[in-house]
């Protein structure tokens, strides 16, 4: 039981449209000018300037967006495109650590941006040549955390079966989630900052690669409103709360310090943080959290540039970044995020 998880592969996939804050930013004045909301045009362009996103990609063209569409039409989408997104991912994850589907012991899919019953992993063993005996774990409402948490819990299932081969799957469809009469600042912000990706990656305690040494996770008190969703009429609607960059401002630096302190180390014991990229102001406020100057977070704001928000998928696209730019031999490496709960997750790899 004492020998480590190791990420053997990882793979991210993202749908073909591409969304340019350029293009976004006059079809959201369309749309939100039809419905007589509070937030003026100037306000708006300062809404999407503030995002440093340049670019996102997403399930359906731009003028999709500017349509109504009931929740049964954008689950079905969800349903549609998820399954594609996390079969690219999959295969890719597979064959990098030189596996077939075949070799695959467990499935733990990760999603909170639609619903699934048969689950999407289910889906997944209709379309790929896995065993009929692969076990699966579907994950819902982990929300922004979720990629964090979903290396966490791969580990924990790979270690309690040595050898086994657990894939884990991340998709969130963000995009999709768009309430088109939805006037609040939560939906506006939403739409700023939201774009869709997946990714899959291959955990198992042989073989080599990064090592994924602890895990934790942190939840305060009275923080349910916070974030998450509101389940309405036409589906799910995003609760954001403004206190999240006070939050991590004030409490996030002893949540981080407690976790490593339990793992017998210090933030200057950490070579690389790898953040989920909640929003500038929330990759600002790490900064200061991590001791680090500001774009200290290089990769984090990188991929928020490309890709902006794509909730639970965004950390493992900021690691797949670290790692292409390369890693070295016994560097640590710390995963951090927050989702509803209110919760921070934190995991630890230390590079082979």
């Amino acid at each position: 039981m004492n020998t480590p998880a190791r990420l053997k592969a990882l793979a991210t996939a993202v749908p073909e449209h591409v969304m340019r804050q350029s293009d976004a930013l006059p079809a959201a004045a369309r749309l939100f000018s039809q419905q007589a909301t509070e937030i003026s045009p100037r306000r708006l362009a300062r809404i999407f300037g503030n995002t440093a996103i340049e670019t996102r990609n997403t399930c359906e063209t731009l003028d999709w967006y500017l349509q109504s569409h009931d929740f049964s039409d954008r689950n079905g989408l969800y349903l549609k495109h998820a399954a594609a997104l996390l079969q690219r991912a999959a295969e890719d994850a597979i064959a990098e650590a030189g596996l077939t589907p075949g070799d695959i012991d467990m499935i733990v899919t990760v999603s909170s941006t639609g619903i699934a019953t048969p689950s999407l992993d289910a889906l997944l063993v209709e379309n790929m040549p896995f065993n009929r005996d692969v076990q699966r774990l579907p994950v819902f409402g982990l929300g922004c955390a979720g990629g964090v948490q979903g290396v966490a819990r791969a580990a924990a299932m790979a270690r309690a079966q040595p050898g086994s081969n657990v894939l884990l799957l991340v998709v969130e469809l963000c995009s999709l989630t768009l309430r088109h009469g939805d006037r609040s600042k939560s939906n506006i912000i939403a739409t700023a900052l939201f774009g869709d990706g997946a990714a899959g990656a291959v955990i198992s305690t042989a073989g080599t690669g990064p090592a994924i040494t602890a895990w934790g996770e942190h939840t305060w008190p009275d923080t349910l409103d916070v974030m998450g969703w509101d389940a309405g009429g036409d589906g799910l609607k995003v609760i954001f709360s403004r206190d999240i960059p006070t939050i991590i401002e004030q409490d996030f630096q002893a949540a981080v310090d407690d976790f490593l302190e339990r793992q017998g180390l210090s933030r200057e014991q950490i070579d690389h943080f790898v953040a989920h990229p909640g929003g500038a102001k929330v990759l600002d406020a790490l900064e200061a959290v991590f001791g680090l100057p500001h774009g200290g977070l290089g990769a984090s704001r990188e991929i928020m540039r490309r890709h902006g928000n794509m909730s639970a998928v965004t950390v493992l696209f900021v690691l797949q970044e670290m790692r292409r730019a390369g890693l070295k031999p016994q560097q640590r490496l710390l995963l951090t995020s927050m989702g509803p709960g209110f919760t921070a997750a934190f995991t630890l790899m230390e590079a082979d």
